[in-house]
């Protein structure tokens, strides 16, 4: 592994080192250029100020390029309609076309000094061209150099940006051979142990350098009794225990690789500064607060569906209950510009609290997560005689009529690059169905692309009898109504 590491740690600095050297070559090309051309301008006013415009003009333009320059360099004079009157590479220059048109005249006209590059007929060579207006006379002063382009600067700058690359190398495979070493070792110990989870039902790791790899390590703990005690508690359920456990590992692999992934980012040095370092070990924590999440889960489907853990009941008023989770929930629909409008009966029904919590909270924050920006979420909770009756609508991305059947199903999701993004462990709605089962009652779901999606859950012989006495209704004062 760690090799791996160090090999594709080695390609990537390869590629940034490679587009750093790009950088550095456009970048410098372009400064090189610009200083070529304020040179060739600057020689064009020394020039200006050699000429004697009353005299002879082609021969000092001849006898001060001698002077001034080699034999790369054309230096031209031009009257203001555009005609030549002066060329320091072409004797008969009265034979030459006017060159009123050429684009660096017509911008040296405009501006004072022009530029342009091209492809010279007379030189037969790709020629960079500067312009000006004389500060003596009316006369246009032109000076040209062969110029290829930019690429000309390449083997300048290419043993520059060679031993930066090399240099860069060196100093960067020794640095992560070194913190490789430190990271993978750990890392290779709790990978190898979760190779041999399936046989050894049992995880102990001991205290590592880092404190995110004890973290991990921990949650790794904390999760594998998590699991030893779902799976021992439905061992005569093998074949959806196997299927269970498969999703379990396919879930867990995405925060576990994400926490290697950061992890490999630390240790590939990439993060300079404290502040980026800190932003990866919270990322780190976040990753394992999700799988705690996850196997808080796990844990409720598996209580619900065995039926095996006691569950208290109580007198729980529904209003209450709802306004403390649409409190709970608020920030992030504020925050989408999402409102909630609600209407909820002061209801008295027998149930356990906790359930009835998670029913709500899932209902609700999945029409909040995949709602619109400036949505609604309508919530509407009533009784039909003893029976609950809880209705959650929202304006959100609706869901496909093919996937309507599959939503219950655990860690189903009808869009993975969306649910990823608003979070969760993709167990929601299989809670929801699970403790709807569980008290007997029914859900329906009504959806429509683009339009938003409809959650009915009905819910028998739960509502107090007593629920039209005043003491209740006083308690929980009026419906409970925003919007």
């Amino acid at each position: 592994m760690r090799k791996a590491i160090l090999k594709k740690f080695i390609l990537l600095l390869i590629l940034t080192v490679s587009i750093s050297g790009a950088f550095f070559y456009v970048i410098v090309s372009h400064v090189i250029l610009n200083n070529t051309q304020e040179d060739m301008r600057l020689t064009l006013q020394m020039l200006d100020e050699s000429i004697d415009y009353e005299k002879d003009l082609q021969s000092q333009i001849v006898s001060l390029k001698k002077l001034v320059d080699n034999k790369i360099t054309r230096f031209t004079i031009l009257k203001e309609d555009g005609s030549v009157c002066a060329d320091s590479e072409v004797a008969d220059y009265e034979e030459l076309e006017n060159h009123g048109d050429r684009e660096e005249i017509v911008e040296a006209k405009k501006d004072g000094v022009g530029y342009s590059t091209r492809y010279s007929s007379t030189l037969e060579t790709k020629m960079m061209y500067i312009a000006m207006q004389s500060d003596k006379s009316d006369y246009y002063l032109r000076v040209a150099i062969p110029f290829s382009g930019p690429q000309q600067y390449l083997i300048l700058l290419m043993p520059a940006i060679l031993i930066s690359m090399v240099i860069a190398l060196v100093i960067s495979i020794i640095f992560a051979e070194n913190l490789t070493k430190s990271i993978t070792k750990p890392l290779s110990d709790v990978t190898k142990k979760l190779e041999d989870f399936k046989e050894n039902s049992e995880l102990k790791f001991e205290k590592y350098k880092y404190e995110e790899l004890n973290v991990i390590a921990d949650t790794v703990t904390k999760m594998s009794e998590s699991i030893r005690t779902y799976t021992e508690s439905i061992k005569f359920e093998k074949m959806v225990r196997q299927e269970f456990f498969t999703n379990v590992s396919h879930e867990l692999k995405t925060p576990i690789t994400s926490i290697r992934g950061y992890m490999e980012l630390l240790q590939g040095d990439f993060a300079k500064d404290e502040q980026t370092k800190e932003e990866f070990m919270e990322r780190i924590i976040k990753e394992t607060e999700n799988m705690t999440t996850l196997i808080n889960d796990i844990l409720m489907i598996s209580r619900l569906e065995t039926h095996e853990a006691e569950m208290i009941v109580s007198e729980v008023r529904i209003s209450i209950l709802l306004g403390d989770v649409i409190k709970t929930l608020k920030p992030y629909a504020d925050k989408n510009g999402i409102t909630f409008h609600v209407e909820c009966k002061p209801l008295i029904i027998e149930a356990n609290p906790q359930q009835m919590r998670e029913l709500l909270i899932n209902l609700i924050s999945n029409a909040v997560k995949y709602n619109k920006l400036g949505g609604k979420v309508e919530i509407s909770i009533v009784s039909e005689g003893q029976d609950l009756d809880i209705v959650v609508s929202d304006t959100g991305v609706g869901i496909p009529e093919e996937c309507i059947s599959r939503i219950f199903e655990r860690f189903y999701r009808v869009d993975k690059g969306r649910s990823k993004k608003v979070g969760g462990t993709g167990l929601g709605l299989s809670i929801v169905k699970h403790i709807v089962n569980y008290y007997n009652g029914t859900i329906e779901v009504k959806s429509e692309l683009e339009k938003g999606s409809r959650f009915e859950v009905r819910i028998p012989d739960i509502v107090n009898s007593g629920i039209e006495n005043t003491h209740a209704e006083s308690e929980d004062q009026e419906d409970l109504k925003i919007g």
